[in-house]
Order: structure tokens, then sequence, then C-alpha cells
């Protein structure tokens, strides 16, 4: 889709603003080198992590059950996310004006929230297989039926998007007629909306809360999903307690490393430029760069199948 088309669907009010400034995240040339090396190496990793992941859950036959069937979800959309924002992270290192056009920061916000809401979403979807086959391990196989799990996976697509769009509704309606400086490495929506040409306190906290509800309410069944199976498990057997902790840990690692962050960012935002900085970098690098190696390191299936497809591999030569 070509640069004029993007602006035309995204220059609603955009007034003289035809770009924004990005002042990324360091000012010395030889700081920006150092992050340059940094995030172009976590981005690689991110990217190899997560599609071997994918691989492996799509080429293995004792990885096609629901719960890898979600996580290769989980790892489709870190690599989605960390995309909308790192490259052109990683290329401003290189540049001494770091500009962003006005339809490409739209999109920049429409993505982010996109992915972002749908993997919130997709994680309360894995809390609740990970209820189901707990806590219901006999229905298990009929509960979790392949049209439902492709069905779950759809309704966090469409949540996110759903989200999305409504912050964008509004978005592009905003007046950009003057200041243009943007003290992060992306566009997001509360550093966006002090930029309009207007007062904009009062929609700067009404599309916080929105993103805020999102958070909140998905944190919130997460943290009642993940409980009432220890509970449940721990009434039944202490072992057993201890297996269903094992094996929710790392789900629950993977909330906490999302949710704080973006807690921080919209429900309760700190407006401190470093640690806004350090949350957004930890929400869009750090997590999808975590998620592959907490699932794979803690995860005997997948360590088997890794194992499986490098004997493979050795054995096709």
């Amino acid at each position: 889709m070509s640069e004029e088309t993007l602006n035309k669907m995204f220059g609603g009010n955009q007034s003289t603003v035809s770009e924004f400034v990005l002042l990324g995240l360091g000012h010395s040339w030889s700081l920006q080198v150092l992050l340059l090396i940094i995030f172009l190496l976590l981005y690689v990793i991110i990217v190899s992590g997560n599609i071997v992941i994918v691989t492996l859950i799509i080429t293995d036959p004792h990885l096609h059950s629901p719960m890898y069937f979600f996580l290769a979800n989980l790892s489709f959309i870190d690599l989605w996310l960390s995309s909308v924002t790192t490259p052109k992270m990683i290329a401003d290192f290189l540049k001494d004006n770091k500009t962003i056009s006005f339809a490409g920061c739209m999109c920049q916000i429409l993505f982010v929230h996109f992915v972002g809401g749908g993997e919130m979403v997709l994680l309360v979807v894995m809390a609740y297989d990970r209820y189901v086959a707990i806590c219901k391990p006999l229905h298990y196989s009929t509960i979790m039926s392949l049209q439902r799990c492709i069905g779950l996976v759809l309704t966090s697509w469409t949540a996110g998007f759903v989200h999305a769009i409504s912050q964008m509704a509004v978005i592009v309606q905003l007046p950009f007629c003057g200041p243009r400086e943007i003290d992060s490495f992306f566009c997001d929506i509360p550093l966006v909306i002090k930029l309009a040409c207007m007062d904009s306190s009062n929609l700067g906290k009404v599309m916080n809360a929105d993103s805020g509800v999102v958070v909140v309410t998905c944190f919130i069944l997460l943290l009642m999903s993940y409980t009432y199976i220890l509970l449940t498990v721990h009434q039944r057997s202490k072992t057993g307690a201890s297996k269903a902790l094992s094996t929710c840990s790392a789900h629950i690692t993977v909330v906490v490393i999302l949710f704080v962050p973006c807690m921080f960012i919209y429900v309760w935002p700190l407006n401190i430029t470093w640690l806004d900085k350090f949350l957004a970098v930890f929400y869009s690098v750090f997590t999808p760069l975590l998620n592959p190696a907490i699932y794979t390191l803690r995860n005997k299936e997948m360590k088997s199948a890794m194992e499986r497809l490098r004997n493979y591999y050795l054995d096709s030569k």
C-alpha cells in the first residue's frame, strides 16, 4: 500500500503536520551505536525464537494439541508485536533526523493496540485451556475441540481489532497543527494526544481508560482463573497442586511481564519520561523475547520436539 494511500486513509484532521519527530532512546552517537547492536541482536533472537516455536508446533505431531495451538498463535502475535516498532527503532539509530509520517504513526498505533489487545485476550484463552485441562481432564478433548480452539483464537483477534479501531476512530480526528516531537521510539496514544491542537487532558484520560479496561479486565480474569485452578487441585491433592503450579508457572510469568508494564503505561501512568521509555521497551521488545525462552526452557515436550528436529536435521545430512 502506497504512502499516499495511507495518508488518505489516516489523514483526517492532520492539518499542517505531515510527519512527527521521534526523539528515541538516546542522543549521543556512541550510545545509539551500542543500542543499535543490542536491539538488532535482540530482534534477531525474537524473530528466530518465535519462528522456531511456530515451526515446531506445525511440523511435530506430538505438539498437535490445543495448548500448543494457542502457543503457536502467541508466538505469531509476539513476532508481529515486536515487528511493529523494533525495525523502525533500529533504523532510526542510524539517522540524525528520526521522523515518521502521519500515516506511519497512525499505523503504529493501530497495530500496537490490535496485536497487544489480541495477545491479552489470547492469554485469557490459554488460562481457560489450562483450567479445562486440569480441572476437567475427562472432558478436555470434547470441550477443547479444534472448532472451539479456532473460534477462541478468532475471538482474541476480533477483540484486539475492535479495541484498536475504537482508539483510531478518535485519534485520526484530532487536529495536529503545531508541536510534532514524540519523546519515545514509537507512536503511542498517550504521547500523540498531547500534540493535538486542543485541550486534550480529559481526552487522554478517556483513551487511557479505554485501554485500561482491556488490561484490567483481562488481568482480573487471568488472576481468577489461575487462583481457581490452584485451589481446585490443592483440594484434591498437595502433589497435584505442585504439578499444577509447575504447569501454570510459565503462563503466570508471561502474564506478569506483559501486564505490569501496560498497567503503568495506561492504567496508572507515572509520566516519568525515562521510566515510560523503559516500560515501552519492555512491553514491545522484552515480552516477545522472553516468551519463547519461558515456554521452551520450562517445557519438556518443547525440548523433546527441538531434540527430534535436531536429530532429523542431522540424519538428513
